[in-house]
């Protein structure tokens, strides 16, 4: 049997990432006729099946999935050597995918990337704004941010911002015929504002902790919604209490357009960090961006 090459793989490796050959093709710079072709090629030395292809999707088999599973991250680790490789005697190059929640691009991404960007202008960063746990490996991320107690085992996590702090907040309208909660569990009886997580579709329970007792709220309220600004806007339109990150609220605090309740029960946890396979091979992009968002204290 004649031996798949890696371009027949790495061909097969984008359709099922893509689930569709024009996507696939667009990102290889193919025709789809030609990467289908390829892919019935491999099918044909293998003699197996290895896409279940329909009028509207693409998806893998289950001799499909496993080879996959194999490869996929073999693939993947090849790429990244070849590409380090490639960029030993050059300026730093490349584009870099990140996934984070918002309130880390904004408050600690691109704060960096705005300093950092303008000298490396052969470097790309792309930000995708997720509030799940993220595959970052299956969905083709450099990296990740989260708090670092969330960091997954088998990451390395590097520290970009300091400790947080989540608050409580809400509008001096909203309080006007509210009394102030004293305890977390006063909760259910407010009009609270809930985030949406793409995991499994489940509501954001609101995590607490005070003299060592921790506690978490399943609250109500009116609005859902899967992003922190429109969530911020509906607190500050005084349609329910909010539980966004600290800085995200300061300003509005400060200038006495939002109110803060239950701090004593909020508090200091473990900062973001950024995150990545420890097997990975840095380029010397990734390593540059790894080192400009480093905290030092």
């Amino acid at each position: 049997m004649a031996r798949p090459n890696l371009n027949d793989l790495n061909a097969l490796l984008a359709v099922a990432r893509e689930r569709s050959f024009t996507r696939a093709a667009a990102k290889l710079g193919v025709s789809p006729s030609a990467l289908s072709q390829t892919v019935r090629g491999l099918e044909a030395r293998l003699k197996l099946r290895l896409l279940t292809r329909t009028t509207r999707s693409v998806s893998p088999t289950e001799a499909g999935e496993r080879l996959l599973r194999n490869i996929g991250p073999r693939l993947d680790e090849i790429d990244a050597e070849l590409t380090a490789l490639s960029e030993l005697s050059e300026k730093p190059s490349g584009t870099i995918r990140i996934s984070a929640t918002e309130n880390a691009a904004m408050s600690v991404l691109m704060p960096v990337l705005r300093r950092l960007l303008p000298d490396y202008p052969d470097i790309k960063v792309e930000i995708v704004v997720d509030y799940g746990l993220t595959d970052i490996a299956a969905e083709q991320f450099d990296a990740g941010v989260r708090p670092g107690e969330t960091v997954a085992k088998g990451m390395i996590a590097v520290p970009i911002s300091p400790p947080m702090r989540m608050a409580v907040v809400g509008s001096p309208a909203y309080f006007e015929t509210r009394p102030h909660p004293r305890r977390p569990q006063d909760l259910t009886a407010h009009n609270c504002i809930n985030l949406r997580l793409p995991t499994r579709g489940g509501l954001y329970a609101w995590e607490f902790e005070k003299a060592k007792q921790e506690v978490r709220v399943r609250v109500e309220g009116q609005c859902v919604f899967n992003t922190a600004t429109l969530m911020l806007q509906a607190a500050l339109d005084g349609l329910g209490l909010v539980y966004l990150a600290e800085q995200q609220v300061q300003p509005y605090l400060a200038d006495g357009r939002l109110i803060r309740v239950l701090a004593d029960w909020c508090e200091p946890f473990s900062g973001y960090h950024l995150y990545y396979p420890s097997r990975r091979q840095p380029t010397p992009a990734f390593a540059l961006v790894v080192d400009a968002l480093r905290y030092r204290g």
